[in-house]
């Protein structure tokens, strides 16, 4: 495939904005108002976080969970986004899965997203419906992030070990926004622009020495941290900074499968999910998932 040329499969490509106009979307973000799921419940955990669950019918015995945590540059977007997939999780998997309603930037800046997914985390670890020792965290872009980051802090604090550590696109380096090298007719949904004004919401009064636990690429030393799956597009802005972060991974001794789609955008499985390649792509984590909650997969739409 020609250096930059799109996947044949994603038709979408040639005719999607460079960018998502992150203001609009911060709008419509506000706009959402929260409502039970289908076939899920909307549980407040406390004040400030909630989580959107889905459980197995008839389950029997504590069953293996995933804490999801969604996309949106760290600044917009909502876990009504996830209910797709989470559904399809817990359908595929019969694994008790939550989406995490998380405060955003700038209101609310680093450490505020992340301690809420942390919350998050230990509510679902206390379910009594919920196998403790088989719990994966997860999520794309910006929750990317969030979830690296949550397997960083739960290795640091020793509560909570997660099995698997799910990463689409994540969003892992702030660094990566005072590139100048990149060619932005590659990209697609997210951009320089779009990221740098996201990284410096996030960070807020860190934006001068942003802390491991803010962007998990400046973390040192990941020994010990959950095992990864990890999979980007070659189109995607954070291309570079996530095959880097395999890389480093797997340095440190932690299992990591990379999966790497040629001519794949940012977000291109949610845009284009009925894609062929979109389709591979979710079943790919779909098998890690199962593999490591050690999970019967049935038959679903995949």
């Amino acid at each position: 495939m020609p250096k930059h040329a799109f996947h044949p499969d994603l038709r979408r490509a040639r005719i999607l904005p460079r960018s998502v106009p992150v203001g609009l979307g911060r709008r419509i973000t506000g706009l959402m108002a929260p409502r039970a799921p289908r076939g899920g419940e909307l549980v407040r955990i406390d004040a400030d976080v909630a989580v959107r669950v889905f459980r197995p019918p008839n389950a029997v015995g504590p069953a293996p969970a995933v804490l999801w945590i969604h996309g949106g540059g760290y600044v917009l977007g909502s876990a009504m986004q996830s209910d797709d997939w989470c559904r399809e999780v817990t359908s595929r998997l019969g694994a008790i899965t939550a989406a995490v309603e998380y405060r955003l930037a700038p209101k609310h800046a680093f450490p505020v997203p992340l301690e809420d997914c942390y919350t998050a985390l230990q509510w679902l670890a206390a379910d009594p419906d919920v196998d403790g020792s088989r719990i994966a965290i997860g999520g794309e872009s910006a929750g990317g992030g969030l979830a690296a980051a949550l397997a960083l802090l739960a290795k640091e604090r020793r509560t909570i070990r997660p099995v698997l550590q799910v990463l689409s696109y994540p969003m892992l380096d702030d660094r990566t926004a005072q590139r100048t090298d990149i060619d932005p007719a590659s990209l697609r949904m997210w951009n320089q622009k779009s990221n740098r004004w996201a990284w410096n919401a996030y960070l807020g009064i860190h934006a001068a020495a942003p802390p491991p636990l803010a962007a998990p690429a400046r973390y040192e030393d990941f020994t010990g941290v959950a095992p990864a799956w990890l999979g980007v597009g070659t189109n995607d802005l954070f291309y570079d900074e996530d095959l880097a972060y395999a890389e480093r991974l797997r340095h440190s001794g932690v299992p990591c499968e990379l999966k790497v789609v040629p001519g794949a955008y940012h977000g291109f499985d949610v845009v284009e999910r009925h894609a062929l390649v979109s389709r591979a792509y979710q079943g790919s984590q779909m098998s890690a998932l199962e593999r490591a909650l050690g999970a019967r997969r049935s038959e679903g739409r995949h």
